[in-house]
């Protein structure tokens, strides 16, 4: 089978030895199945681990996290299905989606709902439940609730948009400059213009001071005095990612704001949890009310030109990166 294989770790893509090559393709066993991949999401965590940035990763390895496929072995109740996963050992601690052929435990294969193409299927893994993930260990939001999203138009910001609006929550995104909600939603967002003013005081005034109950920070250390400047008494505020990894803490207003912080690494879930998240996004992506990013053609790549694939990733593109193995 064809499949990327990454032999060393380099700093940068243009010098990574990023080699398409002829693996054996994988059998099935009486505890994995063999899964035929039709799409890959490229997510910047694949770029990282490809440039060596991931401690505990394996070399050499496929890379990939994400996958929609059909089984093509394995339990005569699997083969045929049309499935998909995401797991954060795959690609780093074993090989991974970047690959036509992807060998899995049975416990982390499920079939995706019929109203998600296949080739969206493979584009959803990583954001939805890095999303997911966030706002359950941070307590669910409920109908009324004002969340606030920095990086609102990223695709774990889009994620949970459309999570949070799926409650009921009352939602405010915030990008670098004046822009317009990219994603679906299930109810209005209120964008905000970092470059317009205090982000806190755009908040406080919007909310009749009250502020945000839970505070989604994708991006880290540049929104963090602004994010908890913006959280109301008893807030939480999610991290999934940073620039700086120090920053100035203030212990008197986060005990006194009665605030609670989460961290959030998706690297942690194997394939199995990602299963289990996705158990529990099923039925909205079903119902329409969840609904997977387009995959544009612009952005669609093979596995020979995979390479181009990663560097879109790390130069920031703001569209699903998607591999067609």
């Amino acid at each position: 089978m064809n499949a990327i294989r990454v032999t060393e770790k380099s700093e940068n893509l243009d010098a990574v030895k990023l080699n398409l090559a002829t693996l054996e393709t994988p059998v099935a066993t009486s505890d994995t199945c063999v899964v035929e991949v039709r799409s890959a999401g490229v997510n910047p965590s694949d770029v990282k681990a490809v440039l060596g940035m991931m401690p505990h990763a394996v070399w050499p390895r496929t890379p990939g996290r994400d996958y929609g496929g059909i089984v093509i072995d394995g339990p005569a109740s699997l083969v045929g299905k049309e499935v998909w996963g995401s797991g954060g050992e795959l690609g780093i601690r074993r090989d991974g989606t970047h690959a036509r052929y992807l060998q899995l435990p049975l416990d982390a294969v499920r079939e995706k709902p019929a109203a998600v193409p296949l080739l969206e299927a493979g584009a959803i893994g990583v954001p939805f439940i890095t999303a997911y993930e966030g706002l359950r260990r941070a307590g669910w939001p409920k109908e009324g609730d004002v969340v606030l999203v920095f990086g609102g138009n990223g695709k774990v910001g889009q994620a949970t948009i459309q999570l949070a609006t799926r409650a009921g929550a009352k939602v405010f995104a915030v990008e670098r400059t004046a822009e317009d909600y990219r994603g679906h939603a299930n109810g209005s967002v209120h964008m905000i213009d970092a470059s317009a003013g205090k982000v806190a005081e755009q908040v406080r005034d919007m909310t009749g001071g009250h502020g945000a109950d839970i505070v989604y920070n994708t991006v880290g250390s540049p929104y963090f005095e602004p994010a908890n400047r913006a959280m109301a008494i008893g807030a939480r505020q999610i991290f999934i990612s940073t620039i700086d990894k120090a920053v100035p803490f203030d212990i008197f207003s986060f005990y006194r704001g009665q605030h609670t912080y989460v961290g959030i690494d998706t690297l942690a879930l194997d394939s199995i949890a990602g299963a289990r998240i996705l158990d529990e996004l099923a039925d909205g992506f079903e119902d329409g009310t969840l609904r997977p990013f387009p995959v544009l053609q612009d952005y669609l790549y093979t596995l020979q030109n995979a390479a181009d694939a990663y560097k879109a990733v790390l130069s920031g593109a703001r569209e699903r990166v998607v591999l067609k193995p």
